[in-house]
């Protein structure tokens, strides 16, 4: 099954990544920030065609007539992806010496963001890959001084619970990722964000998701870390005062794949069953 789930991977598209990369020698001990902007081409092994020549091929070897062709995908196809989506997870436990093959990471990352909705097609993620030591440990604290916050608000068995959770992969995980919101972008000009400016974000959390199944398609675990200082992060990493962080990802080859959530496996909280999900109707 595992390997049926990666053989997926070879299906995820090939396009353009755009990320920032952090200076090592930058920003915290001088004060002088400096963010090197890098696009990356990511190409298949295989010659991509382009949508509409796999369209027509599509349409040509089904023989289908009608006026507008269509991609359908098999039953099987759906199975695999119900099982991705079943198999994903939220990884705090990595393989701290296994590098993440680069090829495979922006590949992922590209197929995500080129892909996902954006509200008026804003497309209003920024990547800042987190890599030198400086900046690392500056997120590391800040996740240490708000976990520490975060065990006050719990009183007995339960705090004692919440401080055997592993709630970070930051010390392990070889690839950090800190994704934000450009709430100031020009981009779309606007449509379908002056009523509801929140769909900005919510278009940043839909390319996230997508990256989290390119990810695990490939047999890469993400973990999202939330237990964070925002506006500190931000100021920290030297990001413009426009952008808003929406999560902070460990990625990396998980020590093992699990089925069910580390929250469910010890404890924490139960997932609500299937059978369980409530639709109103109105």
């Amino acid at each position: 099954m595992k390997r049926s789930i990666r053989a997926a991977a070879a299906a995820l598209l090939g396009t353009t990544c755009v990320c920032i990369r952090l200076n090592p020698t930058c920003a915290f001990t001088n004060n002088v920030r400096e963010r090197i902007t890098y696009t990356q081409r990511i190409r298949g092994d295989q010659p991509r065609l382009p949508r509409n020549e796999l369209r027509a091929q599509s349409a040509s070897q089904e023989n289908d007539n009608s006026e507008h062709s269509r991609r359908d995908f098999s039953p099987e196809f759906q199975l695999e992806f119900e099982e991705l989506m079943h198999w994903r997870r939220d990884v705090r436990r990595f393989q701290k010496d296994k590098a993440v093959d680069e090829e495979v990471l922006n590949r992922a990352l590209s197929s995500a963001f080129h892909s996902a909705p954006s509200v008026g097609l804003s497309e209003p993620w920024r990547i800042v890959r987190v890599e030198s030591e400086a900046a690392r440990g500056a997120v590391l604290r800040n996740f240490e001084v708000e976990n520490a916050k975060a065990l006050q608000g719990y009183d007995g068995e339960k705090k004692q619970q919440y401080a055997s959770l592993k709630l970070s992969g930051m010390k392990e995980a070889p690839v950090q990722l800190a994704i934000f919101c450009d709430d100031g972008t020009t981009k779309g000009a606007g449509l379908g964000a002056q009523s509801m400016p929140e769909m900005r974000r919510y278009s940043v959390v839909s390319a996230i998701t997508l990256f989290w199944l390119a990810a695990r398609c490939a047999g890469i675990g993400v973990g999202w870390v939330s237990i964070l200082d925002a506006p500190k992060l931000r100021e920290d990493l030297g990001v413009s005062s426009s952008w808003n962080m929406v999560g902070y990802l460990c990625v990396g080859y998980p020590e093992e794949d699990n089925d069910s959530p580390e929250l469910e496996r010890y404890g924490w909280e139960k997932r609500m069953a299937s059978d369980d999900l409530v639709i109103i109707s109105v």
